[in-house]
């Protein structure tokens, strides 16, 4: 894993080699190894390296004829494809992916990297059609920003080594909506006015012209699942699974894996230790001090019986308070969930012992995982009432609940929306519609109706499609991606390797939610490599136990920062509202936590990024 910058000049002017430094001084997190930086007429690319394949050699950017490359990631086929070019005499200098991906793009131009299996985002300049391609991966585990003004196009990793190009750094209002929705902002956009996010498996051409084209290059299947017996399903999800850990095991470097030990990371480490011959490998897990939400005795239970080199870390509330600015900064945006902090500190455990983790992350988008999969056909049913009548009658309900039943609160909400497109982004909405207007009135962004416009199948399927569009992407990847990068490690979800993630969209949703079990399939395949006390456990996900931190350590601290004189929050948005959520919480009426978090996040990002936060944080990791 690496970062990248870069930047193409339409008007005429050189390119400033301070600015192109600046931009990947940002970025020394992602690529502490090397730099590379590359200047010509109108182009620009600099390269923070991170090694991880071919160690020693393939320093970037990359040049081979008329072709310039500057690449984030990683090319898991990659010596199969070598094999089969250098078959057909093509020569190489370089024993790394990043050349095998130029080979593909001077052969076989921008549709090339449809035979690359990997993770990536990069760019290629072609100086002779004066042309220059920005990839982004299938399902979007790398991030790739772009800043357009008109007269020069700016990209980058992240959106920190965007600033130092723009002009003027404002919030983008119209995104704010949107984050109370998602805890994160769906692609294209971002909370930053003026720079942009491209969508997964897409493309960004620009000639000489200087018209931006997005082109996409991949897409999730919107078709009907095909009928596929019980027994025949979990033999290829075993398959798929196990080609695509044995795909992420390529390195040069030691690779580990994160265990929490839930079904998804324990099936994960069985396979690593099966494909690596019995080898010991090395696993981390954290816990929180709340036996609420302690996995680590199942995790201690999966390495004992794998053989595992296991380490652990306690997450505390003062994690909270010493890292929230550092790791909003790594994010370039609000910390969308609580767990982002217990990622951060297993990276940065883990940076001791390898450089590369495998991670679970899609297993519960593309396999039903989450208990709104059993509840989503009997919330259709509230569709039976008048929309009119629906909103207000399930709000009223849904407010007279007790705290303790929050999966029933969850669903009312959802129930309450007023379109099925609605409903699936409700399910994991922070903030209701209502509830978004009352805080902040104003138009809407209705994004999430477009992806539920193009998706297929039956409802599960239509269901899974949207939250791979937005959930997944937007959130769990970006936290995956930002958290180990800001420990200098590489992040590696082999459930989403493109043949396994078409096979999901392949098979019929009674294999995935049978007879009331989330993820059938994926327990199938894991009861044949794990014990049935992790198979069959209650999920508990990676939960950090902040009702009761909101109520004792952090109660203070969360009031002050959303009701102060000098709230970003607190002066944008209804204070009363504000006001209610923080006392229904305190007395337990209600469990307000992930509402009363994600506010926070929001003002923390601001105070960061448009307080002067960030000047603090960008320094060289040896000076912080």
């Amino acid at each position: 894993m690496c970062g990248i910058v870069g930047i193409r000049r339409f008007d005429g002017e050189p390119t400033d080699p301070t600015l192109l430094e600046r931009m990947m001084d940002q970025l020394v997190h992602r690529g502490p190894d090397d730099r590379g930086a590359w200047i010509e007429d109108g182009i620009a690319f600099g390269h923070r390296r991170l090694s991880i394949i071919d160690v020693d050699g393939s320093p970037q950017p990359m040049h081979a004829g008329r072709h310039s490359i500057c690449f984030n990631g990683e090319i898991f086929n990659y010596q199969a494809l070598r094999k089969e070019l250098e078959e057909g005499g093509y020569a190489f200098r370089t024993e790394g992916d990043t050349e095998v991906l130029l080979a593909l793009h001077r052969t076989e131009g921008a549709e090339g990297v449809t035979r690359a299996n990997g993770q990536f985002a990069y760019a290629v300049w072609d100086a002779e059609h004066r042309e220059l391609v920005l990839h982004r991966d299938r399902l979007g585990v790398l991030p790739l920003y772009y800043h357009w003004d008109g007269r020069v196009l700016a990209f980058a990793s992240e959106i920190k080594a965007l600033l130092p190009a723009l002009e003027d750094v404002r919030v983008d209002e119209e995104s704010l909506k949107e984050y109370l929705a998602y805890r994160s902002v769906p692609a294209p956009h971002t909370l930053f006015a003026g720079v942009k996010k491209l969508p997964p498996g897409s493309r960004l051409r620009v000639g000489d012209e200087g018209v931006i084209r997005i082109e996409t290059w991949w897409s999730l299947p919107t078709e009907a699942a095909s009928a596929c017996a019980a027994d025949e399903a979990v033999g290829l999800v075993e398959d798929a699974l196990q080609a695509a850990v044995s795909r992420r095991l390529v390195a040069d470097v030691p690779v580990g894996a994160y265990l929490s030990g839930g079904v998804d990371s324990s099936l994960i480490v069985s396979l690593m230790s099966r494909l690596g011959g019995g080898g010991g490998v090395e696993t981390f897990s954290a816990g929180f001090g709340d036996p609420r939400y302690d996995e680590l005795p199942y995790a201690r239970e999966v390495s004992d019986a794998i053989g595992t080199r296991h380490h652990e870390v306690i997450v505390e509330p003062s994690d909270f308070s010493d890292l929230w600015h550092r790791l909003t900064w790594n994010r370039d945006a609000p910390i969308s969930e609580p767990a982002d902090l217990a990622i951060f500190r297993l990276a940065s455990l883990a940076r001791n012992h390898v450089k590369v983790l495998l991670s679970g992350e899609g297993s519960d988008e593309l396999f039903a995982g989450y208990p709104k999969y059993r509840w989503a056909a009997r919330a259709r049913m509230s569709d039976l009432l008048p929309a009119a009548l629906r909103t207000p009658t399930l709000r009223m309900m849904e407010r007279a609940l007790p705290g303790r039943l929050a999966k029933a609160r969850i669903a009312l909400r959802a129930m309450s929306a007023k379109t099925e497109a609605d409903r699936f982004q409700a399910w994991f909405a922070p903030f209701t519609d209502y509830e978004r207007q009352a805080l902040l009135p104003g138009e809407e962004r209705a994004g999430h109706r477009a992806i539920a416009a193009r998706s297929g199948g039956d409802l599960t399927q239509r269901m899974l499609y949207a939250d791979c569009h937005t959930w997944l992407t937007d959130n769990l990847l970006e936290r995956g991606d930002r958290m180990a990068m800001a420990a200098s490690v590489e992040s590696r979800p082999p459930f989403l390797d493109h043949e396994l993630v078409e096979l999901a969209f392949r098979l019929p949703s009674d294999v995935k939610l049978r007879g009331g079990v989330t993820k059938w399939v994926v327990k199938e395949v894991a009861r044949k490599h794990l014990s049935t006390t992790i198979v069959d456990r209650k999920k508990v996900g990676f939960r950090v136990p902040l009702d009761a931190w909101f109520r004792g350590e952090l109660r203070e601290m969360a009031g002050d920062m959303l009701l102060g004189a000098n709230s970003f929050v607190g002066s944008r948005m209804n204070r009363a509202f504000l006001e209610q959520t923080l006392a229904d919480h305190d007395r337990g009426r209600r469990d307000e936590e992930i509402r009363i978090w994600t506010l926070l996040c929001l003002e923390v990002w601001h105070d960061v990024f448009f307080r002067g936060g960030a000047a603090s944080l960008s320094q060289e990791p040896s000076e912080r």
